[in-house]
């Protein structure tokens, strides 16, 4: 199963908002075919690891073979046709599934299903894991709303920029190729206006090969301050972007910044948390958004941890020390009053690029 989970994780961004799924069939304690999701509208996990066997000249080992799925077979036609009936047809006898899909369609029918066949099923070997894994996926479905991923760079002493504002460049080269990466990965990148308007950022996917995916560039502008002559705004014709917009913006505003290819999200919600969940509501239902990186600024970050909406850190830790009372910390916002308050992190992975350390946290939240 660990071996299909690490199979899985391969499709992240290519399989969105489909889950990321990994299939590995054993015969007689022999592993005989693996497979994954590899894009969304290909193959499911289970299908490829099939294909995968006759390629191989194994099929004649899938009659009362093993598979080890890292979700529940699916049993409805969509863009592929059920992975149920081609383990069926395959002649495996023996499934063994990480996690139930929550997805209606399914939802502990796959598993009904193998079952009303003869086909044993055994449920919830690595099922944390599998979770994890696909926790976006699983956020979207319940809660409909995007993953949200926070990121940003600091000193060791925990500062985003010096007291005057210089911030570039905190994280080093490296750090910054994996941001490139992570932007390559999610559906939109988010920023607040004081970002936008500070650093002038395109937020686009640069290094040396293609993103697995163009994300929609996303600003907090309440009030639709974004200059016609930015990055975001001379490039909006190539690459998305949207504007969430507050009761105060203008009519004049908004078209003068349509012209220019950009998109609107239009808000009537007196407050800026209030706004951000009409806009991840709407990224989920419309747009079929299934994860968004925040990149900043402060405020934004804060609010995000204050209203219970912030999942991930990717946290980019430079060995420098900045000091000053007034320089900025990476969230703002409320804060919590007392250390049990305190938002809590489990620490998925750690990385040092050349001096500056990158660690990955999922939030620690009830099921």
């Amino acid at each position: 199963m660990q071996q299909a989970l690490a199979l899985a994780a391969k499709g992240r961004g290519d399989v969105e908002p489909n889950p990321m799924v990994g299939c590995v069939i054993v015969s007689d304690g022999e592993k005989i075919a693996e497979g994954f999701h590899r894009r969304f509208g290909q193959a499911h996990a289970e299908i490829d690891a099939i294909e995968n066997a006759a390629r191989a000249g194994q099929s004649h080992r899938l009659a009362n073979a093993t598979a080890y799925v890292t979700l529940e077979p699916c049993c409805h036609q969509g863009k592929t046709p059920p992975c149920t009936n081609s383990l069926i047809i395959a002649g495996i006898r023996r499934v063994v599934v990480a996690m139930e899909d929550p997805f209606e369609k399914v939802r502990g029918q796959g598993i009904a299903q193998l079952r009303a066949n003869q086909i044993q099923v055994d449920v919830g070997l690595e099922e944390d894991a599998a979770r994890i894994l696909n926790a976006p996926y699983l956020k979207r479905l319940t809660h409909h709303v995007p993953w949200i991923i926070g990121k940003w760079a600091m000193s060791l002493d925990g500062r985003i920029a010096t007291r005057t504002g210089d911030s570039q460049w905190i994280s080093g080269a490296s750090s910054r190729k994996v941001v490139h990466h992570l932007r390559g990965l999610v559906d939109a990148i988010l920023v607040g206006s004081g970002t936008a308007l500070a650093d002038n950022p395109s937020l686009t996917a640069r290094g040396d090969t293609p993103p697995r995916r163009t994300a929609i560039r996303i600003v907090a502008d309440s009030r639709l301050r974004l200059p016609l002559d930015s990055m975001l705004a001379k490039t909006a014709k190539e690459v998305p972007v949207l504007l969430l917009a507050g009761p105060d913006a203008t009519a004049r505003q908004a078209n003068q910044l349509r012209a220019r290819g950009i998109e609107i999200f239009h808000s009537r919600q007196p407050n800026t948390n209030d706004r951000i969940v009409d806009l991840f509501r709407y990224l989920s239902s419309e747009r079929s958004v299934t994860n968004v990186l925040v990149e900043g600024g402060a405020q934004i970050l804060g609010s995000l941890l204050d209203a219970e909406l912030l999942d991930q850190c990717e946290v980019f830790t430079a060995p420098m020390l900045i000091g000053g009372a007034s320089a900025k910390s990476p969230l703002e916002g409320v804060g919590c009053e007392k250390l049990a308050g305190a938002v809590q992190l489990k620490l998925l992975s750690s990385e040092l690029l050349d001096g500056d350390i990158h660690c990955s946290y999922i939030v620690e939240r009830s099921r």
